[in-house]
Order: C-alpha cells, then structure tokens, then sequence
C-alpha cells in the first residue's frame, strides 16, 4: 500500500503549525532581549545613583574644606586700627573684638637708624620711639617743613595675637599718620594722627617693603 499525499487541509494545518511555533520563538527571543534591557537599565540607574551620590559626597567634602578654610582665614586675618589718638601716642586696637594681641615688633624704615620697637600687652605708637630719627630723616630727604596734609610713615608691625584661644601670628605693612610743623632752626613739632593698613607681608620680606614704601614717599 503506497503512501497517500497530505490533504490540502492537512498542509494548511501544518504550516499554521510551522507558522505558530516561529512566531512563539520569535516572542521568546524579544523576551529575553527585553529581560537583558531590563537588567541593562536597572544597572544603569543604579551606577547613575551612585554617581550622583558620589557627586554629593564630593560637593560636600568640597563645601565643608572651603567653609574650614574661610574659617581659617579669618582667624589669621587681622586689621588693625587706632583707637585713640593723641599727638605722641596711638592707642591700637583689632577690628575683631575675639582677637586678642598679646604683643607686636613694629620695624621701622633703616632710614631713620632706630632698633625695632617690642610692645606686650599694650599695643601702641610712641612717637618718642621715632620723632628725633623722623625729623632727622626728613631733613636729609629735604622735604618741607610744613606739613600740607597728613604725612605717611611706613612701618611692619608683627602683631602675635590669640583667638579661639589658638595663638597667631601675622605681619603687616602700616603707614603712621602724622603731622609737622616748625622751623629746622626753632625746631619742629610732631602731631600723631592714625594708623592705615596697606598690606600683608611676609616676614622675611618686611623690612624691605618698609624701605621700599619710604622710598616712593619720600621721593628718594
């Protein structure tokens, strides 16, 4: 008995059969490339939260440095100022009230041939400290007699001061406010008026800066 041919029915049959288990196939395979997309995002977000938490973390070490640091700075900031004047003496003071000077070095132009003056506990201007070395000073610079407006004496103060109770130390180029008036013959008379800061130096550089500043004011 020789083998009969497939029905028409029974080849449509078969290929929706074929038809159905490609189509499974092919749901399969989007299944799983869906699954691994999936797995790939979820990846993704995680590596993404962690960066931005990393970022976070950065910003805030970032944040809490430059705070410490302002905060640094401030404590080794310091200005000082008169706080009250007289003809032959300036009382100093700090713009800080928490800043307190424990003592100063107050180096003065080589021109006028005078040893640095130490304070402690008491920080002040003398003008006996300088006024003899002044006049002599400016005689040999030739300059007037009068005084037009507020003559400028440069000078480096060291000051060593407390804060927090943390010590501190800084250096800074100031000039003496003061005026004159007289005769080189009758004699001249010397009026302290303030103190004006004009920078921050450093230590190994003060004395040169002081002479320096005179030079420009002096014309010499």
């Amino acid at each position: 008995m020789s083998d009969t041919p497939d029905t028409p029915k029974e080849a449509v049959k078969e290929e929706r059969a074929a038809e159905a288990a490609a189509i499974r196939r092919r749901w399969i395979t989007l299944g799983e490339v869906l699954a691994v997309l999936a797995v790939v995002i979820s990846g993704l977000t995680l590596f993404l939260n962690w960066s931005d938490k990393q970022d976070e973390r950065a910003d805030k070490i970032a944040e809490r440095a430059a705070a410490s640091r302002k905060a640094s700075s401030r404590a080794t900031a310091l200005v000082l100022n008169a706080r009250s004047v007289k003809d032959d003496r300036i009382a100093i003071g700090t713009t800080d009230p928490d800043k307190v000077v424990q003592s100063q070095t107050i180096l003065f132009p080589r021109a006028l041939g005078i040893a640095p003056v130490d304070t402690t506990g008491d920080p002040r201007i003398e003008a006996g400290w300088f006024e003899s070395a002044l006049k002599k000073a400016r005689a040999k610079a030739k300059l007037p007699d009068d005084s037009v407006g507020d003559e400028r004496l440069p000078v480096a103060i060291t000051t060593r001061f407390v804060v927090g109770g943390d010590a501190h130390e800084t250096v800074a180029l100031y000039d003496i406010g003061y005026g004159i008036a007289g005769r080189w013959i009758a004699g001249h008379s010397l009026s302290l008026r303030g103190l004006s800061r004009v920078e921050t130096l450093k230590s190994g550089s003060a004395q040169a800066a002081v002479d320096a500043r005179w030079a420009r004011l002096t014309g010499r």
